[in-house]
């Protein structure tokens, strides 16, 4: 299983970013996929999560921000976040899921998913 992760960069707060996360090597469909962050010093948190359904769960942090979204015929995962702030500023990574819970569950304790790309960073500068 593979996820690669890309479209981190720079940029200004009140600016717009889109990471994409590309699946390979796994059955996409059925699973829960999400975006999850760690900030220097501070420990990995849930941003956002999909379900199989389209279903979209955010963090509260980031909730009216960001959206999250996906192409499961080309097991591609996306996030688009504007009004960024300078405390979103972390390294990004999204991480897939075998679903037993329900998604806010899962992005209420980052450490359960499967599998994890390598991450992406986002610097919002003020």
């Amino acid at each position: 299983v593979q996820l690669v992760e890309s479209g981190g960069g720079s940029v200004q707060s009140g600016g717009s970013l889109r990471l994409s996360c590309v699946v390979s090597g796994y059955t996409y469909s059925g699973y829960y996929v999400a975006w999850l962050r760690q900030a220097p010093g501070k420990e990995r948190e849930g941003v956002a999560i999909i379900t199989n359904d389209g279903t979209a769960t955010y963090a509260a942090s980031v909730k009216g921000r960001f959206t999250i979204s996906q192409d499961n015929a080309k097991s591609t995962l996306s996030l688009q976040m504007d009004s960024l702030k300078p405390e979103d500023t972390a390294m990004y990574y999204c991480a897939t899921k075998t679903p037993t819970y329900s998604a806010d569950w899962y992005l209420a304790r980052p450490w359960s998913f499967d599998y994890w790309g390598q991450g992406t960073q986002v610097t919002v500068s003020s």
